[in-house]
């Protein structure tokens, strides 16, 4: 499976979220979300997805579904 961060970035938007807030909010180091943010993380670790979908309140399948 390929990471995408496209649906990522639009859920970040859309709730006016930054990085920043993410890190605060569940401990993920900022290294790994800004790693994410720009796609560098090819096979991202399922754990960092579950609390990234959490705190957007978003499933991963809807985290990792890229909408046109």
């Amino acid at each position: 499976i390929k990471y995408s961060n496209k649906q990522e970035n639009k859920l970040l938007a859309k709730q006016r979220k930054k990085v920043s807030d993410v890190h605060k909010a569940t401990g993920i180091s900022k290294s790994a979300l800004i790693s994410l943010y720009y796609e560098r993380t090819k096979r991202p670790d399922i754990e960092t997805l579950q609390k990234v979908a959490e705190y957007l309140g978003v499933t991963i399948d809807e985290l990792l579904t890229v909408e046109d």
